[in-house]
């Protein structure tokens, strides 16, 4: 990578971070949208950046006893976790041979994670049975292993629960961070953990950091509603070039 691609790298980062500071989830999603609408990095290799920030993040902001629901936690481990190993091996089939069919599937998930920013789920009275919680934790855990972007399904699952803030928070942090030290230990058993992606976590790390630092003191004077609608139109953008770019070489 060039001088000139290491420093747009660090914009997409900081950009990432922001959407996560204020959406909660987009940071995978977008940062591997921009890096691949402007052709940074490839895919594989921001997706175990994006893991390693994800782990290092986790023992940063888990400093005290998490707020768990262990028998709810215990559910969605065991899916989610179950999905990452599904992921990881898809991700090592298209990787190898598929790479515009990932491309493809990157775009479209980017594409309809953005509309999950501006859709108003409806809270529930009651907690969702298990079979609603597995399927959205496997589907999470699929996500995580092929993207390091397993947010939004859990996301969208946990916020319309019955639960305290802080036991929601604190389950998406730890769900998150074994299923990125999960996927990092099956990308470095098959041997595709690429030295460059742990340099380029150490070079965003200190971004990364500062930015949830400034903003967790001094939060945007901007209505959450446009800070959401803002990163939706990011990733809406950043997914659609991604799609268009395998299909434009299909046809032309």
């Amino acid at each position: 990578m060039s001088v000139w691609s290491h420093v747009g790298f660090l914009l997409c980062v900081a950009l990432a971070t922001f959407a996560q500071n204020t959406t909660g989830f987009a940071f995978g999603l977008l940062l591997l949208g921009l890096t691949g609408l402007l052709q940074l990095a490839p895919v594989e290799t921001v997706a175990n950046v994006s893991s390693i920030l994800t782990l290092i993040n986790a023992f940063v902001l888990l400093r005290r006893r998490p707020a768990l629901a262990p028998k709810l936690l215990a559910l969605i481990l065991g899916c989610s976790l179950l999905g990452v190993v599904a992921g990881v091996e898809l991700l090592g089939l298209l990787g190898a041979h598929e790479r515009d069919l990932l491309q493809l599937v990157l775009g479209l998930t980017i594409v309809l994670c953005s509309f999950l920013l501006v859709v108003q789920s409806r809270h529930l009275e009651r907690l969702s049975g298990w079979l609603s919680f597995s399927g959205f934790a496997g589907l999470s855990g699929v996500m995580g292993g092929l993207f390091s972007s397993a947010g939004p399904p859990l996301v969208y699952q946990l916020y319309r629960q019955p639960l305290a803030a802080q036991v929601v928070r604190d389950t998406l942090i730890v769900v998150f961070a074994l299923n990125a030290l999960l996927r990092l230990g099956l990308q470095s058993y098959a041997g595709r953990l690429e030295v460059s992606a742990g340099y380029l976590a150490l070079e965003a790390a200190p971004v990364v950091f500062a930015l949830t630092w400034y903003m967790r003191r001094r939060p945007p004077a901007i209505k959450a509603r446009t800070l959401r609608i803002g990163v939706f139109v990011l990733l809406l953008l950043a997914g659609v070039s991604l799609l268009m770019r395998p299909l434009l070489s299909i046809h032309f």
